[in-house]
């Protein structure tokens, strides 16, 4: 199968274009992309700007988790996120701020899961490759993360919902529509990037 045919096949995500010629290499890739884009995760946690007054920085994170729940598709995106999640409870220092284990901001982890498992549902039906399909999956996929992550806030710090989403919502929303719109401009160039190359 040439690159372009797999390009236009419905269903294919960015990483099933990595080559792998045998089942057993396209398990040991789907392996390197799994711990791989847990391990972006962990490098974008760390470029993270404190917020006066707030438990939860500003961080590159949610931009990573978009990006590789989108490009990995569902199954590896989510084996990518729990790999994260799983090895930050277990103390490797890579949330936010070089943090480990179980905290306010937590909920957020749990939220990348299920973030990536749903941008990478969506891309697999194609919203990865035009920026206004891109966008809404992004949107969609800040509204999971968000979801999980102002409930354990407020659950965590024993405040109302209302303002949980004040300490863990609203200052972000700014830097979310910002890294929607780099996503939008990513995601759909690399789609035209292979299909050049194809």
């Amino acid at each position: 199968m040439s690159l372009t045919s797999a390009t236009l096949r419905p269903g294919t995500v960015l990483a099933d274009l990595v080559p792998a010629s045998t089942r057993a290499r396209g398990h040991v890739r789907d392996l390197a992309l799994v711990v791989g884009g847990a391990a972006v995760t962990g490098l974008a946690a760390q470029i993270a700007v404190p917020v006066p007054g707030s438990p939860v920085p500003v961080t590159g994170q949610t931009l990573a988790v978009l990006l590789v729940g989108t490009a990995l598709g569902a199954r590896r995106g989510i084996a990518s996120l729990a790999l994260y999640l799983l090895a930050g409870v277990a103390g490797l220092p890579w949330f936010a701020q070089g943090t480990s284990g179980l905290g306010a901001t937590f909920g957020y982890v749990i939220g990348f899961v299920a973030a990536a498992g749903l941008v990478g549902a969506l891309a697999r039906r194609g919203a990865d490759r035009g920026a206004l399909r891109t966008a809404g999956a992004m949107v969609l996929g800040n509204l999971a993360i968000y979801a999980v992550g102002v409930s354990y806030l407020a659950a965590d710090l024993h405040v109302s919902v209302s303002e949980a989403a004040s300490l863990g919502l609203y200052p972000y929303l700014i830097g979310d529509a910002l890294k929607i719109v780099l996503a939008m401009g990513l995601l759909p160039a690399a789609w035209k990037l292979v299909g050049r190359k194809g």
